[in-house]
């Protein structure tokens, strides 16, 4: 009896243990490329292993496409797409992401997860914006237009940033919620590429945004192009908010 006893006592002890320890959420980042690739990946994945100690979540970082598929995304909470470009999804791939979020899931976007995938509509409408063109990296005002989103409840109102600073094309979506914008009177916007070219965004340049799309959750930033700002304490609060949100559908009580 007392073995009996001792048994159940030591089987209560691990289950109340991995219960206590289990993660909060669980994470697929993904980074495959079929055009330009980063090589702020790696620091960008370091960061994401950082993250996930500091804040207690699971995290699995895969290239292979195949990961999206209905039965293995039900494991995660939410995908992020961190410097992905080019097309990295095929249909059938394309319809589990797509089931994926309409459960309820959520997104993160980060750089140029807005230059992957053009021809899928869907997409298009889930990061909001796509990239169109950028001028030399340089520093300028970073502005916050919203403190009440996780993350940057504890920045200033404007900070300096340096960034590869993209312009995008139009909304594919009108209900996307702002957050951060860069002033373009703080540094040259125009850069020209053959046919492309461009003097700026004007008055509104968006740089980071969040919105509820297709019954999930969606946030981008498009913020991460050089390998040291994945060390930016600043840039990982950043993150680790809107992953968050994205994940959990939770921010910062007003």
């Amino acid at each position: 009896m007392k073995r009996i006893l001792f048994g159940l006592v030591a089987l209560t002890l691990i289950l109340t243990s991995r219960v206590a320890s289990a993660e909060q959420f669980n994470v697929l980042l993904f980074t495959k490329t079929e055009g330009f690739h980063h090589k702020s990946i790696n620091a960008g994945v370091d960061a994401f292993e950082y993250l996930s100690k500091l804040h207690h979540f699971n995290v699995e970082w895969h290239e292979d496409p195949n990961q999206f598929n209905t039965k293995n995304l039900e494991r995660f909470d939410v995908v992020v797409f961190l410097l992905t470009t080019g097309n990295v999804l095929d249909e059938a791939q394309q319809a589990a992401m797509e089931a994926f979020i309409r459960s309820g899931k959520g997104y993160v976007g980060i750089h140029s997860a807005s230059d992957t995938e053009y021809e899928w509509p869907w997409y298009m409408k889930l990061v909001g914006h796509n990239f169109v063109i950028h001028p030399a990296i340089q520093t300028a005002e970073l502005e916050v237009l919203n403190h009440d989103f996780p993350g940057l409840e504890m920045l200033p109102k404007r900070l300096l940033w340096t960034e590869e600073w993209y312009e995008f094309s139009d909304a594919h979506t009108k209900k996307l919620n702002y957050i951060l914008s860069v002033d373009e009177r703080s540094y040259d916007p125009s850069a020209s590429w053959g046919d492309i070219s461009t003097d700026g965004m004007g008055d509104f340049h968006p740089i980071a945004w969040y919105h509820e799309y297709d019954g999930g959750r969606a946030f981008y930033t498009a913020l991460g192009h050089m390998p040291a700002t994945y060390s930016d304490e600043v840039f990982l609060r950043h993150v680790y908010g809107g992953l968050y949100w994205a994940a959990t559908g939770r921010g910062i009580r007003k």
